[in-house]
C-alpha cells in the first residue's frame, strides 16, 4: 500500500490522472480494477468511482509494488520442470496469470516464444507459487480434467495470528460473495446462496512468543479468497490480511 497526499497543483484532478502521474508505468486496466474492486481509498473511505480530488485528500493505493511500477518483461521466473506437453515455473509475488501484455503468460510466450501455451489453474496475484501450463491442446484439457476431478492436490502455506489448539483439520464451512459490496460472507450452517467448501490444515511451525503459527493448507474446493475466509473464521486470520470476512 502507498499512501499519497493531494498538493496544490493537483487539486482538482480526476483520481486516474493523479496516480498515473506519479506512476507512470502503471497499467490503466490494473488501476480501473483496483476501483472496481474498491482498493483504493480517498480520505479513509474506499470508493470506486473515478472522482476528482481536491488538495490535501489522503490517497491510500492498495496495489503491490510491482504493478505500480511495471513489470519487467525481463522479469526472473523460474522454471521447475519442462517437457513436450507441461510446462511448471515458480510465479513471483504481484503477476496475474492472465491479463494483459505483463502477464505470466504473456511474458512466457514472449520469452519464450512458445506456439501454444495456456494456464490449466489460477493462483492470486499476490500468491507465490508453481504454475503448471499446457503446451498443446490435449495436456490442456487432460491436466484441468484432473483439476476438477481431485487428481491433483493444490497445497499452500500460509503465516497465519494466532496459534491452534487443533493441529490438523479438515473443515466445511459455507461461503457466499457479494461481489456488489466485495465481501465474502461464511456460515457453518447451510444458507441459501452459500457454497460448501472443504479445506484442510496442518500447523507445521509455531512461534508461541509472536503468536504465529505456519500452515500447510490443501485447497479441496476453489471458491474466491477461501484460504483467506476459512482460516479467519477459525481463528488463524493470514499475516498482514487487510480484508474483513462476515459471519
Amino acid at each position: 500500500m502507498v499512501k499519497l497526499i493531494v498538493d496544490y497543483n493537483s487539486d482538482g484532478k480526476k483520481l486516474d490522472t493523479f496516480i498515473t502521474s506519479k506512476y507512470p508505468k502503471l497499467n490503466i486496466n490494473v488501476l480501473y480494477k483496483a476501483l472496481r474492486k474498491k482498493d483504493i481509498k480517498v480520505n479513509g473511505k474506499r470508493i470506486s468511482n473515478n472522482i476528482v480530488l481536491n488538495c490535501n485528500d489522503i490517497v491510500e493505493v492498495y496495489i503491490v509494488d510491482n504493478l505500480l511500477n511495471g513489470i519487467s518483461k525481463d522479469i526472473d521466473i523460474g522454471v521447475i520442470f519442462e517437457d513436450e506437453n507441461i510446462l511448471i515455473v515458480n510465479k513471483p509475488r504481484g503477476i496475474e496469470i492472465v491479463s494483459d501484455n505483463n502477464s505470466l503468460t504473456s511474458i512466457l510466450k514472449n520469452n519464450f516464444h512458445y506456439s501454444y501455451l495456456e494456464p490449466c489453474h489460477r493462483i492470486d496475484i499476490n500468491t507465490i507459487g508453481l504454475v503448471v501450463f499446457a503446451k498443446n491442446e490435449k495436456s490442456l484439457n487432460a491436466i484441468i480434467s484432473y483439476f476438477k476431478n481431485n487428481e491433483i492436490e493444490k497445497h499452500y502455506i500460509a503465516c497465519c495470528y494466532g496459534i491452534s489448539k487443533v493441529k490438523s483439520r479438515t473443515v466445511y464451512p459455507y461461503l457466499f460473495k457479494d461481489s456488489k459490496k466485495s465481501i465474502v460472507y461464511i456460515s457453518d450452517e447451510p444458507k441459501k446462496g452459500f457454497i460448501k467448501t472443504k479445506t484442510s490444515y496442518k500447523v507445521i511451525a509455531e512461534n508461541k512468543k509472536d503468536k504465529l503459527s505456519l500452515l500447510d493448507v490443501n485447497l479441496h474446493t476453489g471458491k474466491t479468497h477461501q484460504i483467506r475466509v476459512t482460516l479467519a473464521h477459525y481463528s488463524l486470520p493470514i499475516l498482514g490480511d487487510r480484508k474483513v470476512w462476515l459471519l
